[in-house]
């Protein structure tokens, strides 16, 4: 008989386990990773959801476990597995030390992502630092996705321009269909009723399932999106709305995380419903530029950028994070946009990712939040957030802590932008006009303060050097300062 497959919780897809028909799934419930960090209730429900339902589709093939430790399991399945490559370096040591010891006969390359990890290191040669959009485009020319021979389809790679529309004024939610949620049944009860029993250390609520954890659901919500909210999702893809949660998003990050959705199957959707009359191309580009793009450059970068990189702190970034912002208590909040994100992530695990940049992110930043501290919470606290996803896009993207490795400048803006891209503000009891005074906006204040502590290194990058020069500008600077660093209320 062939060896075994083992299979982590987010590797489900029958993309993984379906080339491998005539073996065993060993499928495992370490109760020391579950009780390893205070992950999202949610985020538990989830994973177990989705392993438990593969086991009950599986049948008699799947043997589950439940064991303190994986290597426990494995020594009781009583002969040596084979294995996909994990999606973090250690969990990437832990097979390597179980194959070592003989406990995994063979590390298969992982089948979940578009482009292979060889293949991105002959693409990125010797570069020291990357720009998505090259690898962007790289990405659409390999797979043929919205190309017409060897051009872009509509002639332009990038419809960003387009993407970026605040939302419609005077109205409390996007006229869009709702989102697809999956109905729950015996098991998800069954796993509700074993995480209260075991009283984990958790962030979050319960709360109602609203992502896929089978490919029949990954594939039922795909379908949804592609038909019903696709066709509205580009223009407003970066605004807020404080009554509108889902916006026109897609809800696909959790079963693309899980392993349930192959990419290059979502991107062909979002292709075919535009060749098919039934999407405008920005918004299809733009989703397409999500997944094809973005997500497989995170990636691609987390294994580049190695093991040190969750470490990197070039800004000096040296703030606990506090305890409301840890705990998810959006109730000690003050400011509309960012007590609307905090419940966003206590009630659901998930925000869309404007809110995790330019308003949780945007916070963290302004503040010195310390990067590595903040990388963790996005993982814990984020139903989406798996070990790989989390430091590009935090220490990065979000805290220019790799000091431009990945991005040109830093994300950090005033209350303009938050007023100009969502309804946040009319209801706040903060003016994003003001920077000084009671009522000034934490954002607009701690945009000044935070570049006034940065101004040597934002003068030195020409996208950046204009903001100091504005803050030389500013009669009441020194007044800024002393309200900034004593401020208690956000």
């Amino acid at each position: 008989m062939p060896a075994p497959l083992w299979l982590f919780a987010d590797q489900l897809g029958p993309h993984v386990h379906g080339p491998h028909a005539d073996r065993e799934v060993v499928l495992v419930e370490s109760a020391r990773v579950l009780r390893s960090r205070p992950f999202h209730r949610q985020k538990l429900h989830l994973v177990l959801s989705g392993m438990r339902h593969l086991a009950d589709e599986l049948g008699e093939r799947a043997t589950y476990l439940r064991t303190d430790t994986y290597r426990e399991a494995l020594e009781r399945v009583g002969r040596p597995v084979v294995v996909h490559e994990p999606t973090s370096f250690a969990a990437a040591d832990l097979v390597a030390r179980l194959h070592a010891e003989g406990l995994v006969e063979e590390i298969l390359p992982t089948p979940a992502f578009a482009l292979s990890r060889t293949d991105f290191d002959d693409w990125a040669g010797d570069r020291a630092t990357f720009r998505m959009e090259d690898f962007y485009r790289a990405q659409r020319r390999r797979f043929d996705v919205l190309m017409e021979g060897s051009e872009p389809v509509g002639g332009k790679w990038n419809y960003d321009a387009e993407n970026r529309e605040p939302p419609p004024k005077g109205v409390a939610t996007l006229d869009v269909p709702a989102p697809w949620q999956p109905p729950e049944d015996a098991i998800d009860d069954e796993v509700r009723r074993d995480l209260d029993a075991l009283d984990l250390p958790t962030v979050g609520v319960d709360g109602p399932r609203w992502f896929a954890v089978t490919a029949d659901e990954a594939q039922t919500a795909l379908a949804h999106f592609v038909e019903h909210r696709l066709p509205h999702f580009g223009p407003p893809e970066d605004a807020m709305l404080t009554g509108d949660w889902a916006m026109a998003h897609s809800l696909l990050s959790v079963p693309l995380n899980l392993g349930l959705l192959h990419p290059l199957d979502v991107v062909r959707a979002a292709e075919s419903a535009y060749r098919a009359g039934s999407v405008p191309l920005p918004g299809a580009e733009g989703f397409v530029r999500q997944v094809l793009g973005w997500r497989e450059y995170v990636w691609q970068l987390y294994w580049r950028f190695g093991r040190s990189y969750q470490r990197r702190n070039e800004l000096g970034a040296r703030v606990p994070l506090p305890e409301w912002f840890a705990a998810l208590d959006a109730d000690a909040v003050t400011a509309q946009c960012l007590s609307t994100a905090l419940e966003g992530v206590r009630d659901r695990g998930w925000t869309h990712h404007i809110q995790r940049l330019m308003v949780l992110g945007n916070h963290a930043l302004q503040r010195g939040y310390d990067p590595a501290e903040l990388s963790d919470w996005f993982r814990e606290a984020f139903v989406d957030g798996f070990e790989w996803v989390m430091p590009p896009n935090v220490i990065g993207m979000s805290q220019h802590a790799d000091g431009g490795m990945l991005a040109t400048k830093p994300y950090s803006s005033g209350g303009a932008y938050i007023h100009r891209m969502s309804d946040h503000c009319g209801t706040c009891a903060f003016d994003p006009k003001k920077r000084l005074g009671d009522d000034a906006c934490p954002f607009t204040a701690g945009y000044w303060a935070w570049t006034h502590r940065h101004r040597e290194l934002l003068a030195a990058n020409h996208r950046t050097a204009r903001a100091v020069a504005g803050m030389n500008r500013l009669s009441d600077l020194d007044a800024v300062l002393e309200q900034e660093s004593a401020r208690e209320q956000f």
